[in-house]
């Protein structure tokens, strides 16, 4: 009878070690989302723009996708959002009587410049503001 017992006590110890408990939950971890970038591969940031008939403006490209372009007296021109669709960085404008425009970019330069040729219209030339405030301090 004690080898009953003693059997049958070992069985219940082995088959209570077998029995595993459920791996924890892994904890959520945020993942930060890939950093947005022009077409160019040029990052958010503040770009002045000069247009062919020389007209300096800047545009804020945030990187949570919205953008902001700005007169050289700080009023505001153009607000919306941007992306880059089929090779191209678009810009789609809430503000009233702006159109979308998409624009195909050349490679950035040493100093981040680029050309900017919109689907219609006159080539820009885009400059990162810490490159165009570098260039205006020489």
């Amino acid at each position: 009878m004690k080898k009953i017992i003693a059997v049958a006590g070992l069985a219940m110890l082995v088959v209570a070690c077998n029995q595993s408990e459920p791996a924890p939950e892994p904890e959520p971890t945020e993942t930060e989302a890939p950093a947005l970038t022009s077409a160019n591969g040029s990052p958010a940031g503040t770009y002045e723009v000069t247009a062919a008939d020389g007209t300096v403006t800047t545009s804020t490209l945030n990187a949570d996708g919205t953008y902001v372009d700005t007169a050289a007296d700080g009023s505001v021109l153009a607000e919306g959002s941007w992306a880059v669709t089929d090779g191209k960085t678009c810009f789609t404008p809430t503000t009233e009587g702006e159109e979308a425009m998409c624009y195909t970019e050349t490679a950035p330069a040493a100093d981040g410049s680029f050309t900017a040729t919109p689907d219609s219209g006159e080539p820009v030339t885009v400059r990162p503001a810490a490159a165009a405030a570098a260039a205006a301090a020489e």
